[in-house]
């Protein structure tokens, strides 16, 4: 009986399908619109509202691009943006996000370095809802469904998790009040927690929850620095004192040790649910042995 071989792979697809083609094209293309989003946030700061539209309007240019390349590229059904289980999986990265945040503030009001001052009008939740959104969608689409996804193919679940976790960290190095300090702490809390999210469901949806709500409860609720990035009044009008270990300084919350425990204990419990579930991808040497 004779056989017949599939179709060869055309070269062009084999080259793009490189990590190494992968990485730096789509999650150019990413990084590009991420870069026009915040131009829009900045230039209607003033009115939220269009810059909300606007926002809403990149992120689904943003996630089309996304899924346009990986069925057109990779060719393979786009399964961390699927759509069965994602208001379950968002919605439960908005509650965790939220309740982590929200942790991190009470325990630093009884430490004494927080304090409430009254609250401001409602409507000093408006501005940053334009951020958050765009924030947890284009830096999760980046760096966990790019770089982290496409290194795990090659390297495995664990070395990816180390190399994306570190871009991600130093990348806020460029924000105007980072510190070393605080990248490195987010480094390991916030890059092992979202990376985990995405180990565990092997969506997005989870971790862009997380961090949609992580971001909008620091600047638009507890009025705090994003990443050393300062941000206008939020709704709690507050006084913070203390040292930078517990303040985290101008960087923000996220930047002191309190966060960096809980979000750190957190990873690495969604890490132990992703071994027991045996969602981990050993690196591609193994598994040709």
């Amino acid at each position: 009986m004779m056989t017949h071989a599939g179709p060869a792979t055309p070269l062009v697809l084999r080259i793009l399908r490189f990590p190494l083609i992968r990485i730096p094209l789509l999650g150019g293309l990413l990084f590009l619109g991420m870069g026009v989003s915040n131009g829009f946030r900045a230039n209607y700061a003033d009115t939220p509202l269009t810059a909300f539209a606007l926002i809403v309007l990149m992120v689904i240019l943003a996630l089309t691009v996304y899924a346009g390349f990986v069925r057109l590229i990779e060719r393979r059904p786009v399964s961390e943006l699927s759509f069965p289980g994602m208001g379950r999986e968002f919605g439960a990265g908005l509650l965790v996000g939220f309740g982590l945040f929200t942790a991190c503030i009470l325990i630093l009001i009884l430490l004494g370095v927080y304090r409430v001052d009254g609250i401001n009008p409602w409507t000093y939740l408006l501005p940053m809802l334009p951020m958050a959104i765009s924030s947890g969608v284009f830096e999760e689409l980046l760096y966990r469904g790019v770089i982290f996804r496409v290194l795990e193919e090659y390297v495995g679940s664990w070395i990816a998790l180390a190399v994306a976790s570190l871009f991600f960290g130093l990348r806020h190095m460029g924000n105007p009040d980072a510190t070393l300090l605080g990248a490195l702490l987010i480094t390991v809390e916030a890059g092992i927690l979202l990376a985990a999210a995405f180990m565990v469901t092997r969506r997005l949806w989870l971790s862009i929850g997380f961090h949609m709500s992580w971001n909008y409860a620091q600047a638009a609720i507890f009025s705090g620095a994003v990443s050393g990035v300062p941000m206008p009044p939020g709704l709690v009008a507050n006084t913070v004192a203390g040292p930078d270990l517990l303040t985290g300084g101008a960087f923000g919350v996220e930047a002191s040790v309190v966060a960096f425990l809980l979000c750190t204990a957190t990873g690495i419990a969604l890490l132990a649910m992703a071994v027991r579930h045996g969602t981990i991808i050993p690196p591609i040497w193994s598994r040709r042995a």
